[in-house]
């Protein structure tokens, strides 16, 4: 199944981070990263103040069900020092984020699919779009008209 993981750090070598992630998650049984977008600089999302993000995402081929894909991308994220504690969207080492698999919509405790908030969000929505521009998010559109629909950057 094709899978797309939103993929971001705001602490320490923000970039090496990532990279070691995806590393991290290559060697994994039953995923296999097949493509990572460009790495961007974002303005933190939240209430916190907080330094800027790096962001991006991965297009991932997996075997594993979403349940189990989370649980990876949580291991991963221990394994790179997340600690999930304190304020939320506060500062974070690593955050990786299930934003998509396949056309599959999923509502149990602990994971939603479509990641909840994927199409309001730039951040994510610009490096996804670098993947897969045509790509749906079940009940949304696909990622181009989502991004198109959220207008002009400003800052």
């Amino acid at each position: 199944m094709r899978a797309f993981v939103g993929i971001g750090a705001n602490l320490g070598d923000r970039e090496a981070t990532i990279l070691r992630a995806v590393e991290l998650l290559g060697e994994i049984d039953g995923i296999e990263v097949v493509a990572m977008s460009t790495l961007r600089e974002t303005e933190p999302w939240g209430p916190v103040d907080q330094p800027a993000f790096v962001n991006g995402a991965l297009a991932v081929e997996t075997a594993l069900e979403p349940p189990e894909l989370l649980v990876a991308l949580l291991d991963v994220e221990r394994l790179l020092g997340r600690v999930r504690t304190g304020e939320r969207w506060g500062p974070r080492k690593i955050d990786l984020d299930l934003l998509l698999y396949g056309e599959w919509v999923v509502d149990e405790p602990g994971l939603t699919v479509p990641h909840p908030r994927l199409h309001e969000r730039r951040f994510a929505l610009e490096p996804l779009a670098e993947l897969a521009p045509d790509v749906s998010v079940p009940g949304h559109g696909s990622v181009a008209e989502l991004l198109a629909a959220l207008g002009p950057e400003t800052r």
